[in-house]
């Protein structure tokens, strides 16, 4: 399912025009968006949890030249699944 088909359901679900389901839904991402940068993670009972991972600075090679190199520290975005979406899938 993409952002389109998202869209689509949630416009069905809601029996709402096009247009106020895509502000719903980006609405939603835009607060799971906002919340990770400020608080580091937002948890969604019965869904799961997206939080900022950091990965440590380390050393890797080029695949081309076999050259070492080296990679600097970075943060991600996780999602971690709950046991209820988990058993669900």
């Amino acid at each position: 399912m993409n952002k389109g088909e998202l869209i689509a359901f949630v416009q069905k679900e809601l029996d709402e025009t096009k247009a106020g389901a895509e502000r719903c839904v980006n609405a939603v991402i835009d607060g799971i968006k906002k919340g990770v940068k400020k608080d580091k993670s937002v948890q969604v009972v019965g869904f799961g949890t997206f939080s900022i991972r950091k990965r440590a600075a380390r050393t890797g090679r080029n695949p081309q030249t076999g050259e070492t190199i080296k990679i600097k520290a970075s943060k991600s975005v996780a999602f971690k699944p709950s046991k209820t979406f988990k058993d669900m899938v």
